[in-house]
This record gives C-alpha cells, structure tokens and sequence, in this order.
C-alpha cells in the first residue's frame, strides 16, 4: 500500500509494508538437499523469490546459524541458468563468473550467533531459479560448515595524541587459524585505511568534531572478520566553549515543541512550565521550519515570531507589546531559557510534510547549509536556538513522496551543516527506525554522517496504524519483536541495533517515544494480531490520539513487546504509559544510549506524567 498522506499540523509519521505476498521456494525443493543436520558449525540457506513482475524479479537468501557457535562471516554461492542474472543487490557483495554467483557478507551483517539469522536481497532478470547452493564452501542444508575461518573482530581501538586535525589509533590483535594479514580502519563506517600494524594516525580532520571509529582484521584469504567496538573521538579546538550539548555523562531528555499546536491545540510555552516539564527535559526541538528552493525557510511566521501573547499566557507573566521587535514562541522560548537556562533549544526543519524540499537542498549541500545558517542565527532570534535538527523523511527512500538522491545525500548533507554551524552548534537529525533488510537503515549512509552530528533522534514509533485499515491490529512502538509481529524489522531493538552496526555510537542515538496511541475500530480480540474496520475515531483526526485521553478514555489493559495496549468496546489502541516508558528508559541505560526524545509535549498530562517518567527513568 502507499504511504498515508497526513495534514501538516499533526505530522505523525506512517510507514508502509510492502503489499506483496512472499513466494517462499525451499531450496531443498529445487536442489534435492537433506533436511538441516545440527552440528557445532552449522548453518542453512534458503531462497525466496519475494516478487516477479514478469520481466524480472526480487529474490531474498537467508542465512540461519543451526549450530552451536557463532559464525564470523558467511558466503552463499549458487548457479543460475543461462540467461537469469542479479541486476543489483543489497546487504551483500554479488559477484559473479559466468553463470556462476556468489553473495558475501558486508562489514556489519557477517556475525552470526547460534539461531541467528540474517537475510540479503536483488532484483534480477530472467526467469530461472537457483541451483547447487554452498554456504562458506559447503552444502546449504545445514552440514558442518568447512574451510578456512573468518578472522575475530580486534579489540575496541583506543584513541590517544587527539589534536585539532588528527587522532592515533591502537587496538589489540584478532586471532585467525591461519594468520592475520592486515586490519581496516573504518571512520563513521567508511574504511580510510589499511595497515599491517596494531596502530593508525588519521590526519587532515576537522577541529571540534566528533568522529567514531572501527578496526576490522583481514586474514590471508582476504577474509574480513566482524568489526571491534566503536570508540567516539572528539577532535580538539573549535573553541574553549564546551558547546551545548550535554554534561558528560548526563542523559538528554528532547521533546518535540510545535508552532502549529497554538491553534487548536492551544498548547503554548508556558504549558512547559506549568506542566512541570521544563525542570526535567534538557533540550527542545522547536517544530517546524519549511525547506523550499534548496534553502531553510520560516514555518510559520505568525506563531514563530508574530503573535503577541496576554500577560496570564506568557512564561513570566508579562504581556507583549506592538512595538516589541520579537513576539511569539521565539519569545516565549527566550523567556523560558531566562528562568531555566539548561534548556538548549534547536530549531528542526522538514518533518513528513515538509521533506519533500530536501532533494533540491542537498544537490548544494554548502548553499543549503548556508541558508540554515543564515535563518537559525537571524540577529532576531539568534540567542534562542542552540543548533539545528534535520527532519528528512526519508533520504533516498519513499515517505509522503519518495527520494533519489542517492546513499550519499545525508552524509553529505550532515557534513556542511556541521562545517558551517561549527563546534559550538548541535546537529542532530531525525531519522527512520526501518530496520528490515534492505529498508529505510540501509537506504542512506547514517554511519557514515555520525561523524558530523551530536545525536540521531531514532523514530522508534509509528511501526504500525490504521492506515494498515482492517490490521492486524498492532503496537506503535514495540521496544521489541514479538510472535506474529506483521513485519520484521520493525521494532525499537532491532533499528538500535542496525545503527550501532553501522558504526553509529550508542552515545549518538536517543530512543522515541510518542506521547500518543494509534488504534483501530471494529476490532473483537483483545491481544494483537485482530482484524479491523477501519481507524478509531480520534480528537485531530482518525486512528491517532493523545495519552492524556486515551489514559481515561481507554486505560491500558495489556502489554506486549515493552508497550500497552487498550481494548475498549470495538476499538484497539496502543500506547506508552509511565510504567512501559520507565521500562523503556532502563533498556536505553542498558543499551548505553545517549538518552530519548519524544514527539510531542501536547500529547502528555496538564502534570507532565510522561515526562517525568523519562526523566526518572534516565537517571
């Protein structure tokens, strides 16, 4: 199905599943192999042809770890006939001789624990099917696995003599049963090196950066092993300031703070502190400015900086004036920061409506960059936002309208933000929590623009809704996978651990949580997995709801995958609670993430229950 098309002031964001039925072809099937035997070094393959449109079509092969040890890295080869050939591939190197294919892992997919299993894709033409399928050399129905083993991933690279412009790397030795030949240094995921030694000088950086780096052992067969841990550097200079980021240590506590909920919603700064909220949070990302003709541009000029607020709506009790050079949330924002001066604030453009600018934009990341740069430090208001926040929904995939920009737009993009906002600026982006095989993760670079950025907000929300009309009834935000989960990939677990993967530190990624549920009408079972009739009736719009309702309307009677769920009459929602958010903000702290952000502040109680319960749960 498309994307749901949803109306700016409420920019919840949809994903779509694919609407293809999966044609699974057992490889014993084609090929006559015995069904898998279990033995301490053992795995299987199996191919599905997920989709042919005729002139060609999408296979998958998935690799499952039977045994009893941990595998380093995996290599599936096969034939096709004559005339049946991969045109492209993703999350493996295909290669191939004549007729022959082979599929090897990629940097970050080859580590396969005992029950593992990881999966890799193509689109290919012709109409023939694979044959005489080996993995790691020997037969795909589950022997033991033979030949020559990957090397061990080298200890995490410890980082010493940090200048403006360069870092020197060490790390511990890998091990491999025949030797190890060299080691790949990777930066953000991206290799710039490869020595024979146990240490590396990487020069020519930028001062005040923040770079991660990984060291991957190669044997003499040319075989990479698993990457070692990431270690995150920072270099030197760019300023005695420390900048706004957060404490060492300290946990950021973001939310999301929109210029349309002034309407409607008559949500305004000083909810912040009358809630409570403004004492516990550290950072506000204020939502949204536009991205038009390749440049930033003003959201809403009324609510940003026009409207003039009563003495009783204003944070400090004093009424705007006619003539005052700066009026609405910009001065309300200013004024919060007075009373509680460890608020950073950030000013975020784009989000699901507005995305659609960022392909113009990033075809000069410079100029763009610029004009950002431009607009967030307009002497007006310039002492209000403490950095930027990029809402790109989605580079080089599909959201209200889909992107080309290609793997590299993002990284790109991060880099002359970075360049010319500087050290002493955040920048930080949304971005995708689409952690299947071949999805929205691995449709742009994200380890590779961690370099330039303080954190990614992972939009671990949003999985499932009624745009999906008669279900399955599903949770939102499912911390992780559960029995019957309508698509893998699709929870908060799985996308925190592909972004780690990627070379991402934990430190740079914050978990979502949404201070709303989504549910459906017409729904008669009480556990997920229900059939629907369409979306529940809510406030804004159809399908989508605030806790401080639903906490009344339609309290929690169930949880699964570290989230609640309402079954209430015919209608279904999902949604966080306090209980399931300190429950989340403890697997954050176990994961060593750098805190947690939430869309948005309108959604919670008049007493900021949602909140504290980040805020406590971070500590």
């Amino acid at each position: 199905m498309s994307t749901q098309a949803l109306p700016r002031r409420t920019r919840f964001r949809a994903r779509a599943t694919a609407g293809l039925t999966a044609l699974l072809l057992p490889l014993a099937a084609m090929v006559g192999l015995a069904s898998p035997a279990q033995a301490a070094a053992s795995a299987t393959a199996t191919y599905t042809k997920v989709a042919d449109w005729g002139s060609g079509f999408e296979g998958k092969w998935t690799v499952k770890n039977t045994g009893t040890t941990t595998l380093s890295s995996w290599t599936v080869e096969w034939d096709f006939p004559s005339g049946t050939s991969v045109t492209s591939a993703w999350d493996a190197t295909v290669t191939s001789s004549g007729t022959h294919w082979t599929g090897k892992n990629v940097g970050w997919n080859g580590t396969l624990a005992p029950g593992a299993s990881v999966s890799f894709g193509f689109n290919g033409t012709g109409t023939g099917s694979p044959s005489n399928c080996k993995l790691n050399g020997g037969s795909c129905d589950g022997g033991s696995v033979p030949g020559d083993t990957a090397p061990t991933a080298p200890g995490t690279p410890a980082a010493s003599d940090i200048t403006d412009t360069s870092v020197k790397l060490t790390w511990a030795a890998a091990t491999d049963d025949k030797g190890v030949k060299n080691y790949d240094v990777l930066r953000g995921g991206t290799r710039v090196a490869t020595v024979t030694g146990l240490t590396y000088t990487d020069t020519g950086l930028t001062a005040g950066t923040d770079y991660s780096y990984t060291v991957q052992a190669r044997d003499t067969a040319d075989q990479t092993g698993p990457v070692s841990g990431a270690r995150a550097v920072r270099t030197t200079g760019g300023g005695t300031d420390p900048g706004p980021g957060p404490a060492p240590g300290s946990k950021v506590n973001l939310g999301y703070f929109t210029n349309w909920g002034v309407y409607g919603r008559n949500y305004h700064v000083k909810n912040l502190v009358t809630s409570g909220s403004a004492a516990k949070i550290t950072h506000i990302n204020y939502a949204f400015g536009n991205v038009q003709n390749g440049k930033c541009t003003i959201g809403d000029a009324y609510a940003d900086y026009d409207k003039a607020y009563t003495a009783d709506q204003s944070v400090d009790g004093k009424a705007d004036t006619w003539d005052q050079p700066l009026r609405g949330n910009f001065n309300q924002l200013r004024k919060l920061k007075a009373q509680y001066p460890h608020i950073k604030v950030l000013w975020s453009f784009g989000g699901w409506t507005w995305s659609g600018g960022f392909g113009q934009a990033v075809q000069n990341p410079a100029a763009f960059a610029q004009s950002c740069y431009d607009l967030v430090e307009d002497p007006r208001w310039a002492d209000v936002f403490d950095g930027i926040d990029l809402d790109w929904e989605y580079p080089n995939a599909c959201g209200l309208s889909c992107d080309t920009s290609g793997p590299a737009a993002f990284k790109n993009m991060m880099q002359a933000m970075r360049a010319k906002f500087g050290a002493k600026n955040l920048v930080t982006a949304a971005v995708t929590a689409d952690a299947s095989s071949g999805g929205k993760i691995d449709a742009a670079d994200y380890g590779g623009a961690a370099q330039y950025i303080d954190w990614y907000n992972v939009m671990t929300y949003d999985f499932f809704g009624a745009w999906a009309a008669k279900g399955p009834t599903a949770p939102h935000s499912p911390l992780t996978s559960y029995p019957g989960i309508p698509q893998e990939g699709f929870n908060s677990a799985e996308a925190i651990a592909k972004f780690k993967a990627k070379g991402v530190p934990s430190t740079k990624l914050l978990l979502g949580i949404g201070f709303y549920g989504r549910g459906w009408t017409g729904v008669t079972q009480k556990e997920p997995g229900g059939t629907a009739t369409g979306p529940a009736q809510g406030t804004y719009e159809q399908g989508i709801e605030d806790y401080k309702v639903l906490k009344n309307s339609c309290p929690a009677n169930g949880t699964v995958a570290g989230t609640a769920y309402a079954h209430c009459g015919t209608n279904w929602w999902s949604y966080d609670t306090p209980a399931t958010v300190t429950s989340k903000m403890g697997w954050a702290k176990n994961q060593g993430l750098g805190g947690a952000f939430f869309w948005e502040f309108s959604g919670d109680t008049a007493n900021g229950e949602l909140v504290s319960a980040i805020s406590s749960g971070l500590k």
